[in-house]
């Protein structure tokens, strides 16, 4: 903080402060949502089974990461003394009076370590506290819907925006604390940061994701395909795990998915901005993105306070509330990044707009996919009513209908985020590689610089779907179920956005720290006289190799996520027919085995955990000693384009099969006309949702954890490869880890018993 000048810690320390208020924000916010009533004790009831299950899961799954947490706070905190930090590192702490660089070496390699602990337990805080919430929420939102549709609307957003603003605020807080202590040795040290956040939020997507998909593939399939049941029908023995799983899988998967996301924009920023440094001396290049973050929580808490839909009486009302919210927040922000862009950023005595430019190109992506993934998933435009009219034909059709639907949406989605790196190449035109990669950077901290919006949106959606079990399973009818029919719908829609804006704030912070990796293999080249990577060459048969081993490693790790689900859902399938197959549940007599169901995906989650964690972390590290620093770039290219694409579309098709299904139940129930619930059209949809279930919510999801875990291997052990690639040494760790990620692919294949 030294080097800064006056305004500049001001600026710092005022970013701070806003990290602080959002986090207050959250807790007012907090105390407002828990403030309502619990509705009637059959509602408590059914609350307090989710609670109990949630929570269950939880402290099982904490249980499992803990360990690993230890075990790989040594590795990190050993790293930097296989690669010394930089050179900027050392000169800061030069500048500091430490000119011994074994101390220089011990301090990084303790904040590295430290970073990494704080990094994981923020991203599991946000996770656990935001699921915490929507819990608490969901029967105090089936509670005010008995009242008005604009209260519960107004709740559910609150509740989902506690989550956003947990996120937004603490991700801002642990990046500004580590400036603060590190200064110019803040990217050595912000690498533990965003990995810890990336493996965690990876274990939590994952785990969250099977839990969720495993329950309701199980419950659908059974209680409405085969007995024709209500979407919540309590005599369903897998509908509390079901609705448990919303929580643990999109509020705390979600939630930690975009925590990691943000903190991974920052890290490639904030390098990317170093080499910046190095070339023109001036360290405006890092104080600015951390500025931005903190306009963006700010803004952030305006607009996610302005919304409401008091007047409202459906789900059009809501979900325009809703993006006007969002649009207040963009617009504040532009203009506030604008001011501080013209006051602060300076090149040769000219105010320096590129910077602005870039990030505002980051909101207006945001906005775009936002309109694109509305396009493809919500129920009143043609892909959705294009799948729901192909339910005619039956299950084959409506399945076939949300591929096309999909894989389109996948091609749109990607040419956008393309056009935008195009954009930015225009932007930085005339200068060296080193702008524009930060230009690209820069656009990742637009994207995510209203985190506090985004998160807000996907935790509406499972707040609501819960609020509707909950007042189903209550006994609740008319004007309060029409009331949470329509929410749930909307949060269908609002789920598929944020999920859009994940995928590409994933690729492009990949992107960035694609760029990282680059600035990092130069920094070593130079040290060691080698000749500079200055790019990728795919002509080369090694780097090509690199290119394709990369594209496949999505596919196989989406391959073994789905696989875990249909096992588990298999699991479930039987222990509900079990369980029907007892006249007195049918009857109301007694209540099913709630928790059997919940045992079952619980065990289903945790299993896959480090099977799915090792291929992401093995994968960089086997191809680097093996085939060199160049094939791990092509390697990295192969997981961005493929896991793009096919995250994209899982996402999507997913989110339109679900939303084809919510038409037809809105639809008047008509035998001869075969509309409505319980029609051959409705039996359909629900196939097709089912099939989507664990596209959109565990495999496509979790593909962003993925790719920036993988990326962020690459980074930190780039150094390495460059140094002792080809080395006996290195060639034999190389076949040795390929033994063993062999090992756990076949693992993965193995039955669990029954």
């Amino acid at each position: 903080m030294n080097e800064l000048t006056g305004f500049e810690q001001s600026m710092i320390y005022m970013t701070l402060v806003i990290a602080v208020i959002g986090l207050a924000y959250a807790l007012y916010l907090r105390a407002q949502v828990l403030a309502k009533d619990k509705g009637t004790p059959e509602m408590q009831k059914v609350w307090n089974a989710i609670k109990t299950g949630a929570l269950a899961y939880l402290r099982r799954q904490a249980r499992a990461i803990v360990p690993l947490i230890a075990v790989l706070t040594v590795a990190l905190f050993l790293s930097v003394y296989i690669v010394p930090p930089t050179h900027d590192a050392v000169e800061h702490f030069k500048a500091q009076g430490i000119t011994n660089e074994s101390t220089v070496t011990l301090i990084v390699a303790i904040g590295r370590a430290l970073a990494f602990i704080m990094g994981a337990l923020f991203s599991l805080s946000v996770g656990q506290m935001g699921m915490r919430i929507a819990v608490d929420a969901n029967v105090r939102v089936a509670s005010e819907a008995r009242r008005s549709f604009g209260g519960a609307m107004k709740l559910a957003y609150r509740a989902g925006t506690v989550t956003g603003m947990l996120t937004d605020a603490l991700g801002l807080f642990g990046g500004t604390i580590i400036f603060i202590i590190f200064g110019r040795a803040t990217p050595d040290v912000l690498l533990g940061y965003g990995f810890g956040a990336t493996l965690l939020a990876l274990f939590m997507r994952v785990g969250g994701g099977i839990f969720t998909k495993a329950a309701d593939v199980g419950a659908d399939l059974v209680g409405k395909v085969e007995q024709g049941l209500e979407e919540d029908d309590r005599r369903n023995a897998a509908v509390i795990a079901d609705l448990v799983g919303d929580n643990v899988g999109d509020c705390a998967g979600m939630a930690a998915d975009i925590f990691e996301s943000y903190e991974v924009t920052i890290v490639s920023g904030l390098i990317l901005g170093l080499a910046l440094t190095a070339l023109t001396g001036s360290l405006q290049w890092i104080v600015f993105p951390l500025v931005i973050r903190g306009i963006g929580v700010a803004s952030s808490i305006v607009g996610t306070f302005l919304v409401k839909a008091d007047s409202g009486k459906d789900g059009r009302d809501a979900l325009k509330a809703i993006n006007k919210g969002f649009y207040i927040s963009a617009a504040i922000s532009v203009v506030l990044f604008a001011l501080f862009s013209v006051f602060y950023m300076k090149t040769n005595n000219a105010v320096e707009l590129r910077p602005f430019l870039s990030v505002a190109l980051g909101v207006a992506l945001v906005l775009v996919i936002d309109k694109l993934t509305e396009y493809f998933t919500d129920t009143h435009y043609k892909p959705v009513k294009d799948i729901a009219k192909a339910t005619g034909g039956g299950p084959a059709t409506a399945i076939l209908s949300g591929m096309v639907v999909g894989k389109e949406s996948a091609v749109w989605t990607t040419l956008v985020i393309a056009a935008a790196i195009g954009v930015s190449l225009v932007i930085w035109a005339g200068s060296s590689v080193a702008y524009v990669l930060y230009g690209i950077a820069m656009t990742g901290i637009g994207m995510l610089s209203l985190t506090g919006n985004n998160v807000a949106m996907d935790s509406f959606g499972p707040i609501s779907d819960n609020a509707n079990g909950v007042a189903e399973m209550g006994g609740e009818t008319g004007e309060c179920r029409r009331v949470l029919d329509e929410l749930d719908a909307v949060g269908n829609t609002t789920k598929a956005i944020t999920k859009g804006v994940a995928i590409g704030s994933a690729v492009i912070a990949a992107v960035s720290l694609f760029g990282s990796f680059i600035t990092d293999v130069n920094t070593v080249q130079k040290a060691l006289n080698q000749p500079l990577m200055t790019g990728i060459d795919v002509a080369k048969p090694l780097v090509f190799i690199g290119l394709l081993i990369g594209g496949t490693i999505p596919w196989l790790f989406s391959s073994i996520a789905i696989k875990a689900v249909e096992r588990a859902a298999g699991l479930i399938v039987n222990e509900v027919r079990r369980q029907f197959r007892n006249p007195d549940i049918m009857s109301y007599k007694i209540e099913p085995d709630y928790e059997a169901a919940v045992s079952i995906s619980t065990q289903a989650a945790q299993r896959e955990l480090m099977t799915l964690a090792l291929l992401s972390v093995l994968g960089p590290i086997i191809v680097g000693p093996l085939l060199g620093v160049e094939a791990l770039g092509g390697f990295l290219a192969g997981v961005i384009l493929s896991g793009q694409l096919l995250a994209v579309y899982m996402a999507n098709a997913g989110g339109a099969w679900d939303n084809a299904k919510k038409s037809i139940e809105t639809e008047p129930r008509n035998k001869a006309n075969n509309t409505g619930k319980g029609s051959e059209r409705h039996k359909a949809a629900v196939v097709g949702d089912t099939v989507g279930d664990p596209l959109k919510d565990t495999s496509g999801p979790a593909l962003n954890p993925m790719i920036k875990v993988i990326n962020l291997v690459s980074v930190i052990i780039a150094p390495l490869v460059v140094t002792y690639t080809g080395s006996p040494i290195s060639i034999a760790i190389g076949l040795a880890l390929v033994g063993v990620f062999g090992w756990v692919v076949m693992n993965s294949k193995k039955e669990p018993a029954a």
